[in-house]
Formats: C-alpha cells, structure tokens, sequence
C-alpha cells in the first residue's frame, strides 16, 4: 500500500475529548473518527487491526474445538420476556419496535438467541459437548460511555457459548476455553491475568475476567476496575469480587453507657473521628442506597468503603445508586424523623430494608447515627441499644495491604482493563426457557451452559494503552495494520526513490505487509507519521544509501542499525516466517 493512497489523516493535536491515551492516539493516527457519543468509525487502518484479532480469535478458538455461527444484531423481545431479562436488563438495553408494532432490541449480548438455538438443534446427549461462537457488533446504550473503544456503546465481540450434558463437562468446557483465551491474548502481544469477578447481568455462579494490567502513571492509567493480588499465591480476583481477611484493628470504642451526644457540624466520618478523638473503625456509618427503586440502609465500619456491586447483589439487584437528598427526606419524614446525612442511623427507620457488613458484627460500645442532626449515640451495642440486622454478607470494598484470604500475605492492587470474561452460567437460560436434552435414561434435562466473551475492539485499544510513546502507537507485529514502512527521505533524490521502490517490490513479492510512504512531504513528516501510526518496522533510505546503506528501526524498541537494502529485505522476510 502506498501512503500517497491510503485513507488515512493524522492530526497534529489529540482529540479535545479523548481522555485516556488509546483515544488520544487512535484518533490523532487516523485510526478512528467519532460519529456519536460512543460510537466511531473504523477507518481503514483500524479495520486492518481488527480483521487480525479477528483472526486470531477464529484461528483459536476453532483449534479449541468451537464453531463459528452468525446470530442476529435486532433481537425480538420475545426471547428476553422469556429469560426474564427484558424487564430488568437496565437501560443499556436499546429498545425499539418495527413498522408492526413488535418490540425488538438491539443485542448487547446474544445468551437468549443461542439459547433458543441450542433447544431447537440439540436433542440429545449424543451431540454434546457443543460450543457455538460468534464475531459481531453489540450495542449498549451506555449512560455516559467513556475511553473511546475502551467502553464504547457500538462495538465489536466475540461471544461463545458451550452446551454440556453436566457439570463436569461444564467444568471442562471452561478450562479449555481458559486456555484458549490466554493464548489469544498471548498472540496479541498482551500479558493478562485471570482473575475472580461478578457475573453481572449474564448471571451464573462462577466467572472469571482476563484483565490487561496498566501502568500506574495517571496520563497512561486507562484502567476500569481495581484488580487485588497476592504475589505470593497467586490469588487474584476484581474488586467486585475480591475478598479478603482483615488487619486487627480496634472495635470497642469503651464508651461507659450508652449516651446521645452533640457532634455538631460532623457530616463525616472523618469529621465525626476527629471531634471525638476516637479511631473511624469504632464508627458504624449507615449509608442509603437505592437499588432497582427500594430504599437500603447498609451498615459498616467507619474505616471501610462498600463495594456496590457487592451490595446490589446481595439484593440480587439489577441497578444501584446512592439516594439523593430529596429522597432521604421522603425516608426521614416516613419515620416521624428529621436527620441529616451524617446522622442516619437504622433504628426506627420505615419503608427501608437494612443490611450489614460483616465488619459491624464485632464492634463494641460503638459510635451511630441516632437520626437526630447534630448528634450521635456513643457506647452503642448490638442486641442492647440497637438490633443487628438479620441480613448480614460481604458489601465490602477490600484494600491494600488486607489479608490474602488463601495464603496471609498482603493484597497489592493495579489497574486493569477488561479484555475477556468467562461464565459458568449452569442452567439460567435453559431452565427459563425450556432448552432440554434427553440423556442417556431417556429423561429430559436443561442444559449446562457457559458463556466466553471479548471485545475484539477493546483488545485492540488495550493493545495501545500498553505499546506506545510519546511519540505514537508501538503495536505488537501480530496486529499491526502493516509490517514494515519504507520511507525514502526525499522523494526528489532519484536513487532514494529508487530504492526505496526496490525494497517495496521485493517485499511486496513475498507478501509482506509493506506500506511505503511516497508522499511528496518534508521528512520530519514522514517519520513522524510513520512513528505516530506505529507500523513495527522502519526502512529509511536517505543519504546513506550513497554508500549501499538503510537505517532500520524497531518500533517497540526503538533499536535502529545501519544495514544494506537486501540486508533489510532479509530481515523483514525472517521476521514475518517466525
């Protein structure tokens, strides 16, 4: 390909509204253009980069056994009523109704088509193990999409879904599907880790994410969720599902009796900590939520953070935010009280469901809102002063330095990007819509499922957020949009564009993915670009070539030799048959 031909226009400024270095780039290469919020263009350069991971994700997961399929993009709403997922998905879920009225929506994932596919092509245990997969564009109308491809609401994925006859087969569909994706992400030039995480809305009991690890610097640091690790064990799970064990630390606040006392101006646990002298972990912060519209109250110890995801689970909730102002008035005027925020506390509260971290379960002689402003209860205990709530689980948010609960060490977290997710979903889908199989004793049985995700599209932008400069993208060789540019350094010099369409020929008759930069621009231009738009390899013929010699540049690296023409045909030639 010639760059005189090429649809490609670099800017010289990032994009105003890119806000992480994937964006940034991507645009300024002339990989992308935005056509809506959360929705681009991909332009030919950024098509040649997904048609590799494509490929590579096809080459894969065929050689682990799964069959590619086509599934629709609209989905009837009929299949979603069916699950039970149509009223409870969310607004991510874009709904719509064609010219007769028939609810459809655009799919943000495909469990419900495969589903039905599954019961109306399987009848017996005799074709399973199945595992049907596909490459495709989703939709999910993101409330405020963010990172460019990283959360986009049009993007490219591949989904699979395995069939099982039992749990075991299950639990062996899921390992190779584990395997299979580390090595995609391998080939990818991308260094993942496995970790525990939320099934979300897909469901199911046991699930994993393939998290692509970020640096830590706040310009380059794209990454989405926390991941905790033990560097000694190897547990590793996303802060959505991470657990852990506590560092002791002290829980009886040794209050004498208990007392309502004036705390004024403490909105705060920090502020409430300070006016009192007395360390956070002896405070119990009751905190309102509001999750799929029912009001919760969810206790725990001053010192710790609750996990939303966490607690909208415990629920088994589908949306979760914090109640406004307005509506804890509503609460506060139900329960004959006049509190606010920093004050509430759960005794005598109405037409509110109350939880607790297990943190709370051992503080003594404590310190609680008492639903009065300006004051607070001290010397406070369970059973005594206030009732315990029955719901008690893990709504925490762990930290640093917690307990590894497997080994003991302590946790160290990193940003991550989700790049691929597994689910063991066991019989969700079947058992709702009646996809069975006959066994081998001739009953019928739902089948066991799992499902297997990635974002093409954000692996892809994971890729630059891990390989690039200050000066532009280093994509990884195996999606690269080309191999190697070849830039003659004036295309006025006879000898340097002589050469340099030399060297072009060559590589093109080995079909080498070769771009030649044959503009007539400056050559600073022409470097820059080059760098900017990250192709793994340099071929510059300059003055040089007087005396028969190229430069030759690594990209990632940045490694440049001196070397002949034939020298450098050679060595791209070698690279490309490794």
């Amino acid at each position: 390909m010639r760059m005189s031909n090429l649809f490609v226009q670099t800017l010289r400024e990032f994009p105003s509204d890119a806000e992480v270095i994937s964006h940034k780039l991507l645009v300024r290469a002339g990989y992308i253009r935005k056509l809506s919020n959360g929705i681009y263009n991909y332009l030919p350069l950024m098509w040649r980069v997904i048609k590799k991971v494509e490929n590579i994700v096809r080459e894969e997961m065929d050689r682990a056994g799964a069959q590619e399929l086509l599934m629709p993009f609209v989905q009837p709403a009929e299949l979603w009523m069916e699950s039970g997922r149509w009223d409870v998905y969310g607004k991510e879920l874009m709904r719509l109704k064609d010219r007769h009225n028939r609810e459809m929506c655009l799919g943000p994932t495909h469990e419900e088509v495969i589903t039905s596919i599954g019961r109306e092509g399987i009848r017996s245990y005799k074709q399973l193990p199945v595992n049907l997969y596909q490459i495709q564009s989703k939709f999910r109308d993101e409330i405020r999409p963010r990172f460019g491809l990283l959360r986009g609401r049009e993007f490219i994925m591949k989904d699979a879904y395995s069939f099982d006859a039992d749990e075991k087969g299950l639990e062996k569909s899921y390992e190779i599907m584990a395997q299979a994706y580390t090595k995609i992400f391998e080939r990818c030039g991308l260094e993942t880790k496995m970790v525990q995480s939320d099934s979300g809305a897909i469901g199911g009991s046991v699930s994993h994410e393939f998290m692509v690890l970020v640096n830590e610097d706040s310009e380059n640091n794209a990454g989405e969720n926390d991941v905790f690790y033990c560097t000694k064990c190897g547990y590793s799970a996303n802060s959505n599902h991470a657990v852990s064990n506590l560092n002791p630390v002290e829980t009886d606040g040794k209050f004498k009796k208990p007392e309502i006392i004036d705390t004024p101006n403490t909105h705060t646990i920090e502020e409430l900590s300070d006016f009192l002298k007395i360390p956070q972990s002896v405070i119990c912060k009751c905190l309102i939520y509001v999750i799929d519209g029912k009001f919760v109250a969810a206790l725990i110890r001053g010192d710790r953070t609750i996990e939303e995801t966490k607690l909208m689970n415990a629920f088994c909730g589908n949306e979760i935010r914090i109640a406004r102002n307005d509506e804890i008035e509503e609460i506060m005027n139900a329960s004959s009280f006049n509190a606010q925020i920093g004050f509430i506390g759960p005794k005598g509260l109405k037409n509110v469901e109350i939880i607790a971290d297990e943190t709370v379960k051992d503080l003594k002689n404590f310190v609680i809102g008492c639903n009065q402003t300006d004051k607070h209860l001290v010397g406070t205990n369970w059973g005594v002063d206030v009732e315990l709530p029955s719901k008690i689980t893990d709504i925490r948010l762990v930290e640093e330095n917690d307990k590894c609960i497997d080994c003991g060490s302590n946790l160290k977290v990193t940003k991550g990007i989700e790049v691929g997710n597994i689910f063991q979903l066991g019989t969700k889908y079947s058992k709702a819509m009646n996809a069975t199989f006959t066994d081998k004793d001739g009953q019928e049985k739902p089948f066991i499922m799992g499902c297997y995700g990635i974002g093409i599209t954000r692996t892809a932008a994971a890729a630059v957020e891990r390989h690039h400069d200050e000066w532009g993208i280093k994509w990884p060789l195996s999606i690269a949009p080309f191999t190697v540019i070849v830039v003659p350094v004036s295309d006025q010099d006879e000898q340097q564009m002589s050469v340099a369409e030399d060297i072009y020929n060559k590589l093109l008759n080995e079909n080498v993915e070769v771009l030649i930069d044959d503009r007539a621009e400056r050559a600073g231009v022409k470097l820059k670009d080059a760098d900017l738009i990250g192709i793994p390899y340099r071929i510059t013929v300059g003055k040089t070539i007087k005396d028969n010699l190229v430069e030759f540049k690594t990209r990632e690296t940045g490694e440049t030799i001196t070397i002949s023409p034939d020298e450098a045909v050679n060595k791209i030639i070698e690279i490309t048959k490794k």
